[in-house]
């Protein structure tokens, strides 16, 4: 079968080299000149099972409404911008800050990204693929008593449904990792996944796409996707800036402009672009670098040390799809990672960036058929496409041949909404 995949980031390229492994003749397209340089180019380097509490929770009312007005907030919205996609999605955001669609999403969250973790596994030992990979495991570190226990409360419901998850007091956080100790004085406990793990995007997305095109898939890069050609109900081609591309059939894997192009065949997807940030700094000559990788929940921080570099990423800003970055919103990563990692590496050289994270309302990707057959979709996986990315190309390879995927579906579908 002729597959033509939109999307050249991690989840695009994980699901062209897996449909390669399964004999299909597969097209990449990508409007960047190589493979991974959006939101895969300088994530967090998280792969977090750990992280499955959706954004949609009661505790994220309390903290909206806190975070509002403060230019330092993690969460900050550019609210000069009418939008009316924005609002959509807020309102639909705001349906899922219950209680019972929190654990709900956290449930389905949790059912792919610990699949996917497995399924990552399996590829690198098959593949034999580096990529600055750290299998230590992630400590979530707090500060406040009641955010430590409403934390504890929630890894309950990670641990029955298969995520080792242990609580830490903060002599353990520092077992853990020592180089906390500037930060431990202030710390309630921590939270610790040991089958977690972290590694460059990246560097994954590029030599898994080499071992991609090894195989037989065709990238096309420096190519504008426009939208698709319809006749008698069937999408025919995709329509692009150097002419028409056609396949049998079309995965739909664009993160954040996804729904820009679903709407060209009348799809209405509530996927929206959340600013992130990073900086990477040097490590070499600096002690203080942690060797496994942090979540401070508090500030919605992570750090991953990759070789001789540390990234530090962080923060959301819904600001449609501008991704210039802020230079308020860099010092505050700065000023953070400066506090709780004074001797991590060359501060004054940082290297930053910021990427668009294709956030659903409900933080749960959107896996599947649509109404059209021709379509597929694979997107929507917001701050978790690196956890989930390997475990989403097995399910679209299972549903492109025909087979009931490994793990259940419901609730990671389009007609959820």
């Amino acid at each position: 079968m002729r597959v033509i995949i939109l999307g050249a980031g991690v989840i695009g390229v994980s699901t062209a080299y897996r449909l390669s492994q399964e004999g299909h003749d597969v097209v990449v397209i990508d409007r960047r000149a190589h493979a991974g340089l959006e939101a895969s180019f300088a994530n967090g380097g998280q792969v977090s099972a750990s992280h499955a509490e959706p954004w949609a929770t009661p505790t994220a009312l309390l903290n909206g409404l806190r975070w509002l007005w403060r230019s330092d907030a993690p969460l900050v919205f550019r609210w000069m911008r009418w939008d009316p996609a924005l609002w959509v999605w807020l309102w639909q955001f705001l349906c899922n800050c219950t209680s019972s669609r929190a654990r709900h999403n956290t449930e389905c969250i949790l059912r792919l990204a610990l699949y996917s973790r497995t399924m990552l596994k399996a590829l690198r030992a098959e593949t034999g693929l580096s990529y600055d990979s750290c299998n230590k495991g992630i400590l979530h570190i707090y500060r406040a008593s009641r955010a430590f226990t409403h934390a504890c409360t929630a890894a309950e419901i990670m641990r029955a449904h298969g995520l080792e998850c242990q609580p830490c007091s903060v002599t353990t956080c520092l077992t853990i990792e020592p180089a906390l100790r500037d930060v431990a004085p202030h710390l309630a406990g921590g939270l610790y996944s040991p089958d977690d793990e972290s590694g460059d995007a990246h560097l994954f997305t590029t030599r898994l796409a080499q071992l991609a095109q090894s195989a037989g898939v065709e990238f096309r890069f420096g190519v504008n996707v426009l939208g698709f050609q319809t006749e008698a109900g069937r999408i025919v081609h995709v329509v692009t800036d150097h002419g028409p591309i056609t396949g049998t059939l079309y995965i739909l894997a664009l993160g954040s402009y996804s729904p820009l192009l679903a709407r060209t065949v009348g799809l209405r997807l509530p996927i929206y672009p959340a600013k992130g940030y990073s900086i990477t700094v040097k490590t070499t000559g600096f002690a203080g670098a942690p060797h496994v990788s942090i979540t401070d929940d508090e500030h919605k921080m992570v750090y991953s040390k990759f070789s001789d570099r540390l990234r530090i990423a962080g923060t959301a800003e819904f600001s449609g799809w501008d991704s210039t970055i802020i230079q308020l919103r860099i010092a505050l990563l700065l000023k953070r990672a400066r506090i709780v990692f004074p001797n991590g590496g060359d501060y004054t050289s940082a290297v930053s960036w910021a990427g668009l994270r294709p956030k659903t309302p409900d933080s749960l990707p959107m896996i599947g058929h649509t109404p059209w057959p021709e379509l597929l979709l694979n997107t929507g996986h917001g701050t978790l496409g690196w956890t989930m990315a390997v475990g989403s190309a097995y399910v679209i390879a299972d549903l492109v041949a025909g087979r009931s995927p490994a793990i259940d579906l419901h609730g990671l579908g389009l007609e959820r909404f």
